[in-house]
C-alpha cells in the first residue's frame, strides 16, 4: 500500500515492537495504535505523522513500513 496524506491506517504490531524505535524508547505501546484507525496527517521521507482521534492522544511519527490500511 502506498501511504499518502488522508489515508486511514493502523500500526502493524510485529513491525513496531521489533523496531529500532521500540528499542530506543518505552516498548509498551498503547493498544489504540493497533486497534483503532488513525489518519495520516503528514509524510516526511520514510515517516508518516499519524493522528488517532478516538481519545485525546498525541500525534505519532511512524515509519511507512510499520503502517497498514485500516479495514
Amino acid at each position: 500500500m502506498a501511504v499518502k496524506r488522508g489515508n486511514m491506517v493502523r500500526a502493524v504490531r510485529e513491525k513496531l515492537e521489533n523496531s529500532l524505535e521500540a528499542q530506543a524508547s518505552d516498548s509498551r505501546f498503547p493498544s489504540y495504535l493497533f486497534e483503532t484507525k488513525g489518519e495520516v496527517v503528514d509524510i516526511k521521507g520514510d515517516y508518516a505523522l499519524v493522528k488517532f482521534g478516538k481519545v485525546p492522544t498525541p500525534n505519532i511519527w511512524l515509519r511507512l513500513d510499520q503502517l497498514e490500511e485500516f479495514k
